[in-house]
């Protein structure tokens, strides 16, 4: 699939490739790197850049706020550059979105409405997730109309379909420069929602045979790339379960390229295994949480060649619900 650009967002791209604007580098072991007095370096023409954000939430404290300022103004002007400048734009959607009301009886409920969807499309994001514990807040009619409302507005629902096969299968994103799949998980138990793997779902399945799909994309390409997508972890801590750093490892050793966590709604800890990074929880995206601890989070960006994956994360802050890049977070309101 191929991102095309509206005029207002290939103005945009114009606006930022002139500007040149600073961005941040990794150091190579998963820690951020500020760069300093750099602008962004030129890309060939044969790369593929693909950006991945932390927990979207369109309900409770953000639906207050998109009241206030727009649906618009949940996107500060230095995310938009970055999202509108790269090909892919892949977020966790921690809710359903949809008009459809089946409430599952669990602690923490929510629900986006559909006419949202188009702005996070204008404003770059190109594929929502779908594999986490809240997709399926308004029950299993409620994740399926999700997915539907997420393709009327021009995006690409992953990790859930109608059977859990279906949500498990993995997502060919990009073809060139060389072979881009993506492949997403909810690694932990949902509440109150009983695991009927003929039914709707989110993907869930065990991690052998997690283990197994990666494996098997692997035997049939070895020059693809691997991106898996992990909902995982506690919330609130800023280490990794010893269990998910098994997970990881055993995932890179069946052929992984990178491999970027949510879920905890905190930037834990990160690491380079084999060569290949693990962002274990790379926190909040566009979410309500305000202590320090959950507003501080990054996103990462893919740079892809036909010989090279390189990870960069870039840090950001949330000020009311509103992600900055670092660099720009003095401007935040």
């Amino acid at each position: 699939m191929t991102k095309r650009l509206s005029t207002v967002q290939a103005v945009r791209l114009c606006l930022f490739l002139a500007l040149s604007i600073p961005l941040f580098s990794s150091n190579g072991t998963g820690t951020e790197t500020a760069g300093t007095g750099k602008t962004q370096q030129s890309f060939p023409v044969e790369t593929l850049r693909i950006v991945v954000a932390g927990d979207l939430l369109l309900d409770r404290g953000v639906r207050q706020r998109i009241g206030q300022v727009g649906i618009d103004g949940l996107f500060s002007p230095s995310v938009d550059t970055l999202f509108l400048s790269s090909d892919y734009v892949i977020a966790n959607l921690e809710c359903p979105v949809t008009a459809i009301r089946e409430r599952v009886y669990k602690r923490f409920i929510f629900r986006g409405e559909p006419e949202w969807l188009p702005a996070l499309y204008r404003h770059g994001i190109t594929h929502l997730n779908l594999a986490n514990n809240h997709s399926i807040d308004q029950g299993r009619n409620g994740l399926l109309d999700t997915q539907e409302q997420i393709r009327k507005a021009g995006m690409v629902p992953l990790g859930a379909g109608r059977n859990m096969e279906e949500a498990a299968r993995p997502v060919l994103i990009s073809a060139r420069p060389r072979p881009v799949w993506v492949v997403t998980s909810l690694r932990l138990p949902l509440e109150n929602f009983p695991y009927l793997p003929q039914k709707p779902s989110v993907s869930q399945e065990s991690a052998d045979s997690l283990v197994m799909r990666v494996a098997r994309l692997r035997r049939a390409d070895r020059h693809c790339v691997i991106l898996v997508l992990l909902h995982w972890g506690w919330e609130h801590h800023l280490r990794a379960l010893p269990g998910q750093r098994e997970e990881a490892h055993r995932l890179i050793d069946a052929g992984a390229d990178a491999i970027v966590g949510h879920h905890s709604h905190t930037l834990q800890t990160a690491e380079t295994y084999r060569g290949k990074p693990v962002y274990y929880g790379i926190g909040n995206f566009i979410f309500d949480q305000h202590r320090p601890l959950n507003t501080r989070a990054c996103l990462v960006r893919l740079t892809i060649t036909a010989d090279r994956c390189k990870a960069t994360p870039l840090p950001i802050e949330i000020r009311n619900c509103v992600p900055f890049l670092i660099r720009d977070s003095a401007s935040a309101p």
